[in-house]
C-alpha cells in the first residue's frame, strides 16, 4: 500500500503489529535515517536492540546471500517482544528476496524495515510494497517538518513549556536547519534547560542556536547601522589585532546592510521581513535588526549599499590605498548617514 508521511507518522505514534513490512524512501539520506530510526524505535522500544531484538543487514550482502533475509525474518529471538529486520540500501534487485520474505510472514515474525534512495515510479522494489497488503512505501521529501512532528521532537527532547514567540523561533529553527541539524538543537536545548522549570523563550533559543559571525565583528556592524562612530575605531582595531582582514569586514558588513535593506523592503513590513530572514534570528538579536531597519528605511539603505559596494570594489583592485583605511572611512559613512534624520 502507499503510505503518507502523515501515515508514518501515526505508525511511528502506534506501530501496527499486523503490518509486516515498510520501505521508506527518498532524495535525502538523513530525513530517511530520521524516520528509519524512529519507526525502529517504536517498533521495538528503547531496550530493543540491547536485547537483540534488531537485525540489520546490507543491500550489498542480501545480492549475495538472499536466503538470511526470511532466515532473520523467521528467527526467533532470546527476549520477548517484537524484532525488527532492518535493510539498509535496498535496490531493485533485491525485490524477490524481499518478496518471499513478506509472502511467507506470519504474526510473530519480525517486521521488516527497509531504506532506499530516489526511487522511480516503475521501480520493481516500489512496486512491490505498494502493492503488498501487509506492507507499504512512504516517500520521504526534502519538506520542512510539519508542526507535529517539531511538537514530536520537542516532546521527546522533554520540553514541555514553551511560549508563543519561543515556539515560532523554534518553528522558523526547523525550516532553517537540515532534520539532523535541528534534533541536535533541540536536544542541546534541553541539556540547557536541565532543571529548569521556567518557560521556554527566546532568550533561551538564542543562547544555544547557532551563530553565523563572530560578536566582536556583530558589534563593529551594530554601531556602525546605530550611527555610533565613536566606538568604530578602537573595535576595528582590535578586529584588526585578532587577524581579521578588510574585504572580510567588508564583505560581513555588505552582507548585513543587505539583510537590513531585505527586511525594509519586505511585503507586508519590516516585522514580516524580519521573520523570513534564513538563517533565522531571535530574541534581543532580532530586535535589534528590526530597530536599525525601521532607522534606515529603504533609501538610506540602498545608498549605503552603493558605499560599501564601492569601497569592496576598491579593496580587489589593484589599488595602493591602505586597506583598513579605506574600510574605516566606508564605516565612518556609513555611521554618520545613520544620524541624519
Amino acid at each position: 500500500m502507499k503510505l503518507t508521511a502523515r501515515d508514518l507518522a501515526r505508525q511511528i505514534a502506534s506501530p501496527d503489529p499486523k503490518l509486516a513490512g515498510v520501505l521508506i524512501y527518498g532524495p535525502d539520506a538523513m530525513r530517511v535515517a530520521l524516520k528509519r530510526q524512529a519507526l525502529v524505535a517504536a517498533i521495538i522500544g528503547p531496550e530493543g536492540e540491547s536485547e537483540m531484538r534488531l537485525d540489520r543487514l546490507a543491500g550489498a550482502e542480501l545480492r549475495r546471500d538472499g536466503a538470511q533475509l526470511r532466515d532473520a525474518v523467521k528467527a526467533q529471538g532470546f527476549f520477548p517482544g517484537p524484532r525488527v529486520v532492518l535493510v539498509q540500501e535496498a535496490s531493485d534487485q533485491l525485490a524477490d528476496h524481499i518478496a518471499q520474505a513478506l509472502s511467507g510472514w506470519v504474526a510473530g515474525d519480525a517486521h521488516l524495515v527497509a531504506t532506499a534512495g530516489v526511487l522511480k515510479a516503475s521501480s520493481k522494489l516500489r512496486k512491490l510494497f505498494e502493492g503488498a497488503k501487509a506492507a507499504g512505501a512512504v516517500a520521504i521529501y526534502d519538506d520542512p517538518p510539519t508542526r507535529a512532528e517539531v511538537d514530536e521532537t520537542l516532546k521527546t527532547a522533554g520540553l514541555s513549556r514553551i511560549g508563543a514567540p519561543a515556539m515560532a523561533d523554534v518553528l522558523a529553527l526547523s525550516r532553517a536547519l537540515d532534520p539532523g541539524d535541528f534534533r541536535q538543537t533541540i536536544e542541546k536545548l534541553a541539556l540547557y534547560k536541565y532543571g529548569d522549570d521556567s518557560e521556554l523563550t527566546s532568550d533561551d533559543i538564542l543562547a544555544i542556536a547557532p551563530t553565523s559571525t563572530e560578536a566582536g565583528v556583530d558589534a563593529l556592524l551594530d554601531a556602525v547601522a546605530e550611527g555610533q562612530a565613536g566606538q568604530i575605531g578602537p573595535m576595528l582595531s582590535r578586529l584588526q589585532a585578532q587577524g581579521v582582514a578588510a574585504v572580510t569586514l567588508a564583505i560581513m558588513t555588505l552582507r548585513h546592510f543587505r539583510t537590513l535593506h531585505a527586511i525594509s523592503g519586505a511585503t507586508g513590513g519590516t516585522s514580516a521581513g524580519v521573520q523570513r530572514l534564513r538563517p533565522p534570528v531571535f530574541g534581543p538579536r532580532r530586535d535589534k535588526l528590526l530597530g536599525q531597519a525601521q532607522k534606515w528605511g529603504l533609501a538610506r539603505l540602498e545608498r549605503a549599499l552603493s558605499e560599501i559596494i564601492e569601497a569592496d570594489l576598491t579593496l580587489r583592485s589593484t589599488s595602493n590605498a591602505p586597506s583598513m583605511a579605506v574600510l574605516e572611512r566606508m564605516l565612518f559613512r556609513l555611521a554618520m548617514l545613520a544620524g541624519r534624520q
